[in-house]
């Protein structure tokens, strides 16, 4: 499995979209910020063909210390989601 780093997003974003990388990086980082700030505000940020971007939150619940057994409270919590669109998942299969 390769890794692919955010600067080798940002070549392939400059390469692809023929800008210089500077460009490219600013506009990869302007398009991640609008979307931590859209879930940051509740909102859900859905791209057509790739996914959608959304907060969920999860009840309080009692869990247990897997080192112990002792019985913990977890708290509630609010998580950031990314579900695939159907184009992408059938790219994945």
């Amino acid at each position: 499995m390769i890794k692919i780093t955010k600067q080798a997003l940002i070549e392939k974003l400059a390469k692809g979209a023929e800008l210089p990388k500077k460009t490219a990086e600013t506009a990869l980082n302007t398009l991640i910020d609008t979307i931590m700030m859209s879930l940051k505000k509740g909102d859900k940020v859905a791209i057509p063909g790739f996914g959608t971007f959304l907060v969920r939150k999860s009840k309080a619940r009692i869990g247990r210390n897997p080192a112990t057994g002792a019985k913990i409270n977890i708290p509630a919590k609010k998580k950031a989601v990314f579900r695939a669109g159907k184009e992408f998942k059938n790219l994945v299969k």
